[in-house]
Order: C-alpha cells, then structure tokens, then sequence
C-alpha cells in the first residue's frame, strides 16, 4: 500500500513539474502577490517581461546576503557596505557594481550583456524647525541589458539613500 502511495505521489509530481514547466512558465505576476485574491480563487495580477526583471532586480537589490533563507548567496553587498568607513568613493562604487552586477547576471537570466553603473553623491536636507542639516548618501543605480526572449534593451534606474548623518 504505502510504495504505492508514493509511486502515485512521484509521477503526481513529476506531471505538477512538466505542466509547470510547459504551461505555467509564461505567467508573470506582479509582486507582492495579494493574498486575497488567492483566498477567494481571483485571478493575481500580471506582469510583462519587464515589470517582472525589475521587480526581481528590486528584490535582489534589497535583500543582504545570507537573508533568504533557501539562498544565502542571493541578494547584494550594498548592506554589508553600508555602514562601511567610505574612505574612497570610487572603490566603494567599484566594489557594490561588482556585487550587484554578479548578483543580476546569476539571478536574473531572461537580460544577458548586462551592464551596471552605480554613482554616489552627498545631499543635504535642513530642517529649520529642528535646525538641523541631514546629509544622505546618495546612490544611483543604473542596469542596462537585453531581454532574451525579444532582444529588446532593458534599463532600470532606481535610487537609494544610505547613512544619514545629521550636523
């Protein structure tokens, strides 16, 4: 009775596995996916092709190393380089380009002749009713590639601000 069981379970799960593969791969959904829908048999939101790469370049771009708890190789170095002494802004960018840049090419294979560039500038903000001047860290993050399915260019700009210091 129980090989039975799961001689029944493994070819179960091999069709599960090749109707993914044959049917379901196309589907591209937006992120976060809401639970809701999911509750009440509603259909979830779909993405194109490249709503979708930015949405996991999104993700890689803010989750550490070592934070997924499947991958501890997903993610990038900016939060490890984040509270690092900035002595050379070049290096830093150089060094945060290369994480991200490896980090995009294994996890996101739908771009290839991938392209990173990082900038980082200083902006200061004063708050007058504080008397308080804020300057943020700055940093511009531009991907540049190809999507393999159509060849089409693909560009995501986003930014981020990392260490407020206050004066």
């Amino acid at each position: 009775m129980f090989p039975k069981l799961v001689a029944i379970l493994i070819i179960l799960f091999n069709y599960c596995s090749i109707y993914t593969q044959l049917f379901m791969s196309h589907f591209l959904y937006n992120k976060p996916f809401r639970l809701k829908n999911i509750l009440e048999n509603k259909d979830l939101n779909e993405a194109d092709l490249g709503k979708s790469i930015s949405q996991n370049i999104e993700l890689i771009i803010f989750t550490r190393y070592g934070e997924h708890r499947h991958n501890n190789n997903f993610g990038c170095e900016i939060w490890d380089l984040d509270f690092e002494l900035i002595v050379s802004e070049t290096i830093w960018e150089e060094k945060f380009r290369q994480s991200l840049l490896k980090s995009v090419v294994h996890y996101e294979p739908r771009l290839y002749q991938v392209e990173v560039e990082i900038k980082m500038s200083e902006v200061e903000k004063f708050f007058a009713m504080r008397n308080v001047t804020e300057i943020k860290k700055k940093v511009d993050i531009t991907i540049l590639g190809r999507m393999n399915i159509t060849g089409e260019k693909y560009y995501f700009n986003t930014s981020l601000f990392l260490s407020p210091l206050s004066s």
